[in-house]
């Protein structure tokens, strides 16, 4: 790897702090600029002595400047629940961020690596989703910000590919669940494990019906390193997630079997612009990557559970817990 430096928007959130754990391990140093939103300190903890980190709290809103060998943009929270509680900062997030962290990349003369989603597809009605589908996304509901902030971030950095020429890197990242979520941030995997960990009842939205395809981190980071390493004719947009679909009911009764105990499902309504089908066409990755998912569901979803377990058998559940009212359940 030819990386010294690497500077890393949102590297103490749940996907950002694998990546950088990856990278530190290979020796490279690295700088994360995070808010803290959605991150946490914690995160990085066992990165903190190696004397390869470096953590700046900053917003990404804010133009920000560092000397670099590459970037990596995955600043901006990806749960429902929390990006709809400030929408406005959200798509500051999306836009603003993402031209500063490309005006990063283009003042260092390096790559710039993009957290783009499968939000951008929205409600699909192209089943599974390719790269080369536009979406089906409601530009005035309630996920807009998101959705349409990631999408407007994907045109920032393709203007500045054919404006500037730079190096960039996209990938529209599926559901992906793993170690370090916070297990109040509102979406399906950790949502199921906590409640059915504490013996409460599993919250469904909608009849269980809808799909999702689940992608363990360790593989997603290993998409995003293929990502960082590839060549500059490599842009994406690449879809990068686990093309095995399951119903959400499905996942519950999995986790249901995991835990060892029926714990009740209860009903309620589906949440605004929910996606009813989402499955990543991963073609892409397999050909400009080489990569496609390892890990197996149900041995991620044990690695997670026994993560989770942790955090409540030590009781440390309640530092996790909402002290606002933005974390409420979505499918994720």
């Amino acid at each position: 790897m030819d990386f010294s430096s690497v500077l890393v928007t949102g590297g103490a959130g749940f996907i950002g702090s694998h990546l950088t754990e990856r990278f530190i391990n290979a020796g490279t140093r690295v700088r994360i600029i995070d808010n803290l939103q959605t991150g946490s300190v914690k995160n990085l903890a066992d990165m903190d002595q190696t004397g390869l980190l470096e953590f700046v709290e900053t917003d990404v809103i804010a133009p920000f400047h560092s000397e670099t060998d590459l970037v990596v943009n995955l600043a901006c929270a990806a749960s429902p629940p929390r990006y709809q509680a400030d929408p406005i900062h959200t798509i500051k997030t999306c836009v603003l961020g993402t031209l500063h962290a490309a005006e990063v990349a283009r003042e260092n003369k390096v790559r710039i690596v993009h957290s783009s989603t499968s939000e951008v597809y929205g409600d699909p009605l192209c089943h599974p989703q390719n790269e080369d589908y536009r979406g089906a996304v409601n530009i005035i509901g309630p996920r807009a910000c998101y959705d349409e902030g990631k999408r407007a971030a994907e045109a920032v950095l393709f203007d500045c590919r054919r404006t500037y020429g730079l190096d960039i890197g996209v990938g529209r990242i599926f559901n992906t669940y793993g170690p370090r979520m916070d297990p109040y941030d509102g979406r399906v995997v950790s949502n199921f494990l906590r409640q059915a960990l504490l013996g409460r009842p599993i919250t469904i939205y909608g009849d269980g019906g809808q799909t999702r395809s689940f992608c363990y981190v360790d593989d997603l980071v290993d998409a995003l390193w293929r990502l960082c390493l590839a060549p500059k004719e490599v842009t994406g947009p690449i879809n990068l997630g686990n093309p095995n679909e399951m119903t959400i009911l499905e996942l519950a009764e999995t986790i249901r079997e995991l835990v060892g105990t029926k714990v009740q499902l209860v009903f309620s309504s589906m949440p605004v612009d929910d996606p009813k089908r989402r499955r990543p066409d991963i073609s892409r990755a397999k050909a400009e990557l080489g990569w496609e998912p390892c890990v197996e569901l149900r041995d991620g979803l044990k690695r997670t559970l026994d993560y989770f377990d942790d955090i409540i058998s030590s009781g440390k559940i309640d530092t996790y817990a909402p002290k606002d009212d933005y974390r409420t359940a979505v499918n994720g």
